[in-house]
């Protein structure tokens, strides 16, 4: 008994301290498996290892920034791992880069401080400003950063905050319309929605009056509406034919659009109706357009328009464009005509070509293949002497008139002296035009409006290369506006140009007429017009727009961006960044290079993503930009979500130069 007891006392300390032995193996086994998971790659910022009281450290740790820009360190920089153990990052501020410092001494002399004839000096050297933009900002930076007007020079601290604030230094001309806006309507490209109406997808989601509202707010000037009699044909619905969307009520739609047409720009509004309806629904929809718009509706005199009036003229004006119904005519008169405009129909696909009738595989969105349930956005095979059967009161609303001439590609784009219309054509239908008729596509749009649409096997609601259209001048490149991807980003960024009024100017080359009668040729190779040349510096604000744990649960994001130009094909081109790994405010001080043949049709693409090792890389903001509209020299560049809401806090500092 003795001798047990005495073995259980030698066993006692290894039995007491087993539970500490236990979590130790523990903590060093997940320890080994995470570092092999994820091993530590070499960070591109150095500072983040300095000394904690060296020069460096005090020098970017004493770095001041506004209130709304402070969190705590030790809050942001905790992650927890299986739960138990924690790992510590720290949060470092980051200061003005080399670049900003240099500038700084060189207009200051080398001065502590900065006085307004200095900051002049710097706007109209190195931003490319007007010297009577300096005292302006100069009193915005002051009052911005200590709110009271004692102070009347600028540290170096001051000069780095007033050039990442997105509000004081832009990457843009200013928000305001600048482009000559009394040319007719067929000279600039109009800001386009698709099945406005739809809140998802093509086959099964709701209609309503929702993204309409939302397009409007966006600065979207053409809103699409489908309407359809009900089942008892006494109703008028708004919806997808043929679907299994929800329908809206028409009234509901013009309603809305009464409400918010111009909240976003004084400019018109197009409502283009794809009309399935009976003579005496037309009425009904007619006279509900009459009641709500009332004087806000343009009704030209004259029955056909022979020049579009200009955006200036039809400010806070609603248009109504639409073609000749076809659905629902009575009779064997009817009958025989729509026989008679299929045949027309089939003779098209003939000249197109069957690749553009047919609707193909689009798999770059990963979207369903199956047959189109699309009725058809355009005009295809509708006549124009389809116009005796529309109801009188509805024909005299139509200010545009939209239809396709009898025959082949040729009478499509043929030209008539007295008379401008609405061309539609699908995305294939275009590209096949394209190759064969380009310079007919940019003539007839120098008078005529054209617009694209996209095919009809885009069932996930995707989006299409909107340069195709844009380069041959086509006015209406209609988009999908309830989802997002990189074509409806372009877009976004296109119609930021002008203040964002939702026209934009064509450029000069796309309206021009030579002495030989020739215009545009946009198969022709192109010169290289200009060389974009930039830097990319640094960004934060993910900390106070994001969750610490959004991207990353074990430790902070790894970031690296994406910089690039979307345009004509010759443009296209891409260039990424390093990865900045565990940093919250990285600092990448890369430059970037583009040339530009048609540096007019040309958007910035910007994008930021955190670093996966599996490839499946995080979204950390987005902005594109237009580069006719690009200021020089260094500027903030605010970016925006998935759907093109800006970030409050998020922004980079990026420096540009034209060569």
């Amino acid at each position: 008994g003795s001798r047990a007891a005495q073995s259980r006392g030698k066993d006692a300390p290894f039995l007491s301290s087993f539970p500490s032995f236990f979590y130790i193996s523990l903590y060093l086994s997940l320890y080994i498996e995470f570092q092999s998971r994820y091993p530590k790659r070499p960070s591109q910022r150095n500072t983040k290892y300095l000394p904690p009281n060296s020069p460096a450290q005090l020098r970017i740790s004493s770095v001041s920034l506004p209130p709304s820009l402070h969190r705590p360190a030790e809050i942001m920089g905790n992650y927890r791992m299986c739960g138990c153990f924690v790992r510590k990052f720290s949060v470092i501020e980051s200061g003005p880069p080399p670049d900003i410092a240099d500038a700084f001494r060189k207009y200051t002399g080398g001065a502590p401080v900065m006085f307004p004839d200095q900051l002049r000096l710097f706007l109209a050297e190195h931003q490319g400003a007007d010297d009577g933009t300096a005292g302006k900002i100069f009193a915005a930076i002051l009052q911005k950063r200590h709110h009271l007007f004692s102070r009347h020079s600028l540290t170096l601290d001051d000069f780095y905050r007033y050039l990442f604030s997105p509000d004081l230094n832009p990457p843009t001309i200013a928000d305001q319309v600048y482009q000559d806006m009394t040319k007719p309507l067929s000279h600039y490209f109009i800001y386009t929605g698709h099945n406005s109406y739809l809140t998802g997808n093509q086959l099964n989601s709701d209609c309503s009056d929702i993204p309409i509202i939302k397009a409007l707010k966006r600065g979207v000037r053409v809103i699409e509406l489908d309407i359809w009699p009900n089942s008892d044909k006494d109703e008028i619905h708004v919806l997808h034919g043929r679907t299994l969307t929800t329908p809206v009520e028409v009234l509901t739609c013009l309603r809305s659009i009464k409400e918010y047409a111009f909240v976003a720009s004084p400019y018109p509004v197009i409502i283009t109706l794809e009309d399935h309806l009976t003579t005496q629904l037309q009425a009904k929809v007619a006279q509900m357009i009459k009641d709500t718009f009332g004087e806000m509706l343009y009704c030209p005199d004259a029955e056909c328009l022979e020049e579009f009036p200009s955006p200036e003229d039809l400010k806070y004006r609603i248009i109504i464009s639409t073609k000749p119904p076809t659905e629902y005519l009575m009779g064997k008169s009817s009958t025989r005509k729509r026989s008679k405009s299929q045949k027309d129909k089939d003779s098209d696909d003939e000249i197109w070509g069957r690749e553009a009738a047919a609707d193909s595989t689009d798999r770059e969105d990963g979207e369903m293949v199956k047959d189109s349930t699309h009725e058809g956005d355009g005009e295809g095979g509708i006549q124009e002497e389809d116009e005796e059967k529309t109801a009188p009161q509805y024909r005299h609303l139509i200010a545009i008139h939209a239809g396709k001439l009898k025959g082949g590609i040729d009478n499509m784009l043929s030209i008539e002296e007295n008379k401008v219309r609405r061309l539609s054509m699908s995305e294939q239908e275009l590209e096949a035009a394209a190759k064969t008729h380009g310079t007919a596509l940019v003539r007839f749009t120098q008078k005529n409006l054209l617009r694209v649409y996209p095919k009809g096997t885009r069932l996930t609601s995707s989006n299409y290369n909107p340069f195709i259209g844009w380069m041959h001048g086509a006015q209406m490149v209609a988009f999908n506006m309830q989802g997002y991807d990189k074509h409806l980003w372009t877009m976004q960024g296109m119609f930021r140009a002008n203040g964002g009024c939702g026209y934009v100017k064509k450029p000069d080359f796309l309206l021009e007429v030579g002495p030989n009668n020739q215009v545009f040729d946009p198969s022709l190779a192109q010169q290289v017009k200009t060389i974009l040349k930039g830097k990319l510096y640094l960004g934060e604000g993910w900390l106070l727009d994001f969750r610490h744990t959004h991207f990353d649960l074990c430790s902070p994001p790894d970031f690296f961006v994406k910089v690039g130009i979307e345009g004509v094909p010759a443009d296209k081109a891409k260039q990424i960044t390093n990865v900045i790994d565990d940093d919250w405010q990285p600092i990448w001080n890369e430059e970037f290079q583009f040339e530009l043949r048609v540096p007019e049709l040309a958007v910035l693409r910007i994008e930021v993503h955190d670093n996966d090792l599996g490839g499946n890389h995080g979204f950390a903001g987005q902005t594109y930009l237009p580069i006719s509209e690009l200021r020089t020299g260094i500027r903030a560049v605010p970016l925006h979500d998935r759907r093109g809401n800006k970030y409050k806090h998020t922004r980079l500092l990026m420096e540009f130069e034209f060569a």
